[in-house]
C-alpha cells in the first residue's frame, strides 16, 4: 500500500535578524542588515530536537519546497521528495527550507528596500557568496533552538550549500547529502554563467540594475533562462521530448518558433520573468562562480569528520558531471569520512535530481534511517 501523502496547505514564515548595529559581516567584508529570510517547515521537531533536516534550493528555487500555498495548484519544488512517507518523511523528520539571502522570494536581496534610501538596493546590494547564504541559514537554525542538524540536503546550488555547511559548521551536522553538485565551478560552468549575466546586462531595460520603477529587463532575463534550461536537460532527454517536431507541421520560412523545442524554451523564458528578479539572477550566479572548497578547504587537515555523507550524481548530467561528485568523494575519503557514493543511470540530465524520485527515495530513506538510529544510540537522545 502506498503510504505517501501530500502535506496539504503550507505557509511561508519570515525570520528577521542582523538589525543595526549588529549587521551580518559578509565574506566581502561588507555588512548587511537587517536581513529577512523566508522559510517553511514541514513535520514536527521532536523533544530532543534531533530530527531536523535543512533542504537547500538550487539557483531559481525558494523556501516553498513542498505542499501547496493557499489558492495555488502547483506544489513546492521538491514536493515529490518531502512529505509523509516520502524521502524526507515528515512523519519522522522536521524539514526546514529557506530562501537564500540575495534571493527574491521573500528573503533580503537586491529587489528589497534599502533602509538607508527607502528604494530597492539594486547594485548597491553587496555581492554575496554561498558562505554568506549558509551563515544566514545558521542564524535561522539557531532561532529554532536546534543545536545539531540530522542532515543538510540539496541539489545543484543546494548541494554547494550542503558542502559549505560541512566546511563552516561541520560540528553541527550528523549527515550531509550533496546531490549533482561540485566543490567548485569549472571554466565551462563559469562561462555559461557569464553568458547568462551578459544577456541580462546587455538588455537596455536593465538600466545598470536600477529598473524597478520601469519593469524587468524581460528579454535579457528570458534568454538567460532559456540558456539555463538547455544545460539542465540531456541530449537524449531533448530527443525523446522534442526531437525535430514542428509546432505547425511545416516550416514558416520566418524567424518564429517553428520547432517544438523553440516554443518550449520561449515559454520557459517568458514564465520565468514573471517570478524571478533579474538582479538576483546576477548575484546568485556570481556566488556560485566564487564558490570553491577544493584543495583541502572542505575539511581541515588533521580533522576526521564525524558527519556521514551520501553523495549522488546522475550519469547523463553534463552540467555537473559525475567526475565532480567523485572529486567530492575523494576529498572525503582522503579525510577518512564515512562517505557513500551513488551514480544513478538517469537520462534526464541535470534535472534528474528533481525528477528521479524512486531511486533517490530508496537511497535517502535508508541513509537517514541509519543516521537517526545512530544518533539515538550514540548520544542517548529521545527520538
Amino acid at each position: 500500500m502506498d503510504t505517501k501523502q501530500n502535506l496539504g496547505i503550507v505557509e511561508t514564515r519570515y525570520f528577521t535578524f542582523a538589525n543595526p548595529p549588529n549587521e551580518l559581516l559578509l565574506e566581502s567584508e561588507r555588512s548587511l542588515g537587517p536581513i529577512t529570510l523566508a522559510y517553511e517547515t514541514y513535520g514536527k521537531l521532536n523533544r530532543g530536537k534531533t530530527n531536523a533536516i535543512l533542504v537547500a534550493h538550487a539557483l531559481s528555487g525558494d523556501a516553498h519546497a513542498a505542499g501547496f500555498h493557499e489558492g495555488e495548484k502547483t506544489p513546492g519544488w521538491w514536493d515529490s521528495m518531502i512529505g509523509p512517507g516520502k524521502s524526507f518523511d515528515t512523519n519522522r523528520y522536521f524539514v526546514i527550507s529557506s530562501n537564500v539571502v540575495g534571493g527574491c522570494k521573500g528573503s533580503t536581496g537586491p529587489s528589497s528596500l534599502n533602509p538607508k534610501t527607502g528604494k530597492p538596493y539594486g547594485l548597491d546590494f553587496p555581492v554575496i557568496t554561498i558562505a554568506d547564504m549558509v551563515k544566514a541559514q545558521r542564524h535561522l537554525v539557531d532561532s529554532l533552538g536546534i543545536e545539531k542538524l540530522l542532515s543538510v540536503a540539496g541539489g545543484s546550488m543546494g548541494g554547494m550549500q550542503v558542502l559549505q555547511w560541512v566546511a563552516s559548521y561541520g560540528e553541527r551536522l550528523r549527515s550531509a547529502i550533496p546531490i549533482a553538485t561540485a566543490l567548485k565551478h569549472s571554466p565551462q560552468q563559469i562561462a555559461f554563467d557569464e553568458v547568462v549575466r551578459q544577456s541580462i546586462m546587455g538588455d537596455p531595460a536593465w538600466r545598470q540594475g536600477n529598473y524597478y520603477e520601469f519593469g524587468q529587463p524581460e528579454k535579457g532575463l528570458a534568454v538567460a533562462r532559456m540558456i539555463g534550461h538547455i544545460t539542465f536537460m540531456s541530449d537524449q532527454s531533448m530527443e525523446e521530448k522534442f526531437s525535430r517536431k514542428l509546432k505547425n507541421g511545416h516550416y514558416s520560412f520566418q524567424f518564429g518558433a517553428d520547432f517544438e523545442v523553440e516554443g518550449y524554451l520561449r515559454h520557459r523564458g517568458d514564465n520565468f520573468v514573471r517570478r524571478f528578479d533579474a538582479n538576483s539572477y546576477l548575484y546568485i550566479t556570481k556566488a556560485m562562480d566564487y564558490f570553491d572548497l577544493s584543495g583541502g578547504r572542505l575539511i581541515p587537515n588533521g580533522h576526521t569528520p564525524q558527519t556521514r555523507f551520501l553523495v549522488i550524481s546522475f550519469k547523463s548530467d553534463w552540467l555537473y558531471p559525475s567526475y565532480q561528485s567523485q572529486d567530492i568523494v575523494r576529498e572525503l575519503k582522503g579525510k577518512h569520512a564515512d562517505a557513500t557514493y551513488c551514480e544513478l543511470p538517469s537520462t534526464y540530465g541535470h534535472d534528474a535530481f528533481l525528477l528521479e524520485v524512486e531511486e533517490q527515495t530508496t537511497l535517502i530513506r535508508h541513509f537517514l534511517d541509519k543516521t537517526l538510529n545512530g544518533y539515538q544510540v550514540a548520544d542517548g537522545y529521545e527520538i
